[in-house]
C-alpha cells in the first residue's frame, strides 16, 4: 500500500455514492489576496457566490489541502489551496474521502478560448492548455469528468498569457462578469438538481 493510500485509509468515511449525481463542485484558482479578482480565479468566484447564496461557511481542511463549504455530504463546494498547477492533488483527496466517482465532480474554471460572458458545460475533454485541468487529469487518471468553462477572453498580445490570466478584470469586464456568474450559478444548480445533460441543453 502506498503512502497516499495509507493516508486515505485513515481519512475515509462511509458515505453512499449515487453514480451520476454531482456532489462536489470545485472552483479552480490560486489562494491568497494577491490573486483575488484575477481572471484565473473565476472558478473561485463562482463557488464563493454559491456558498454565499446558501449561507454556507468556508472551512480550511488540511487533510484535503482545500477550503470546503457544505450543508452535508450530498453537496460539497471546494477551493483547492494547492495553487492552480497542483489542483488535482486536492480534488483526488476529496474524491477518495467522499468515495466519489469522476462523474460526480463538476470543475469550474477559466477558459481563454471563450469570450467574457460565455460559458460552456462539458462532460469530458482535454486540458486545452489549462494547467489546473492538466493536474486533475494526472491525479484522477482520466479526463472523463464534468466541467464548466467560463470565458475570460484571449490575451491581447502573443506570449502575454501569464499576465492575462493573472491580471484583474477591467471595470467593464466586471459588470459583464456579474451577469455571467449569476447565470453560471443557475446552470450549476440545474446540473445539481436535474443532471449535467439538462444543464448542457439549457445553458450551453
Amino acid at each position: 500500500m502506498s503512502l497516499l493510500d495509507r493516508l486515505f485509509s485513515q481519512l475515509e468515511e462511509e458515505v453512499p455514492a449515487d453514480a451520476g449525481h454531482i456532489r462536489l463542485v470545485v472552483g479552480l484558482g490560486n489562494p491568497g489576496a494577491e490573486y483575488e479578482g484575477t481572471r484565473h480565479n473565476i472558478g473561485f468566484d463562482l463557488v464563493e457566490r454559491m456558498a454565499k447564496s446558501r449561507d454556507l461557511k468556508w472551512n480550511r481542511e488540511r487533510k484535503f489541502r482545500a477550503k470546503t463549504a457544505s450543508a452535508g455530504s450530498s453537496m460539497i463546494l471546494a477551493k483547492p489551496l494547492t495553487f492552480m498547477n497542483l489542483s488535482g492533488n486536492a480534488v483526488a483527496r476529496l474524491c477518495k474521502f467522499y468515495k466519489l466517482k469522476h462523474d460526480q465532480i463538476l470543475v469550474v474554471y477559466d477558459d481563454v478560448d471563450l469570450p467574457i460572458g460565455r460559458m460552456r458545460f462539458r462532460a469530458s475533454g482535454s486540458a486545452g492548455g489549462h494547467n489546473g485541468i492538466k493536474s486533475l487529469i494526472e491525479y484522477l487518471g482520466t479526463n472523463e469528468f464534468p466541467r464548466l468553462k467560463l470565458g475570460i477572453g484571449a490575451a491581447e498580445h502573443p506570449g502575454g498569457m501569464v499576465n492575462h490570466v493573472l491580471g484583474k478584470f477591467s471595470a467593464e469586464e466586471v459588470r459583464e462578469l456579474e451577469k455571467v456568474l449569476a447565470i453560471a450559478e443557475d446552470g450549476v444548480n440545474c446540473a445539481l438538481s436535474a443532471g449535467l445533460p439538462a444543464a448542457m441543453n439549457q445553458y450551453n
